[in-house]
């Protein structure tokens, strides 16, 4: 009889680790409004003008605009653990660092760091939106940036506003 060698086909459990359940709820729900805002994009700004159709632009669109959304959320949120490593190194008060990890509305600082990091996730969502996404679909510049802009504004990373307190028991 032939030695037979079985490999693992299917992930390790443990690797849920680095990408928890919530992960995927995010990326569906980040899909979800992508969608949505694609949708009433090509109506509020009249692209039904350019030559084509919701379907087409819509089809064009999505996977890009999703996956620019969430490299653009996780450039943000990289920075922001950044920051929080280099915390001792930059000086930083551990009353401010519990907030922007924590709790950001205990702290006033705290709040203007975070909404400063969801800006740089949003400039990377319109960048990559304007730059890329839209380059092809829609040529008028003006047009591109509004489209670009509005959905940087909309689907920016507000949940990194949310308390990290709400989710854990200390």
């Amino acid at each position: 009889m032939k030695d037979i060698k079985v490999y693992n086909v299917i992930f390790p459990i443990w690797i849920l680790l680095f990408f928890p359940p919530i992960l995927f709820v995010m990326l569906i729900g980040n899909f979800l409004i992508d969608s949505l805002v694609i949708i009433v994009c090509f109506y509020l700004f009249k692209l039904v003008n350019t030559q084509q159709n919701l379907k087409t632009f819509y089809r064009k669109s999505i996977l890009k605009v999703w996956l620019f959304g969430f490299t653009a959320d996780m450039i943000g949120a990289m920075s922001l653990f950044g920051l929080l490593m280099g915390s001792d190194m930059l000086g930083l008060p551990n009353d401010l660092i519990n907030a922007i990890s924590y709790d950001p509305f205990s702290h006033p600082l705290a709040v203007m760091i975070i909404v400063f990091f969801i800006m740089v996730s949003a400039f990377f969502i319109f960048l990559f939106n304007y730059k890329v996404t839209f380059r092809k679909l829609i040529g008028e510049k003006a047009l591109r940036i509004k489209v670009a802009l509005a959905i940087a504004i909309i689907t920016m990373p507000w949940t990194f506003l949310l308390p990290t307190k709400w989710f854990y028991n200390f």
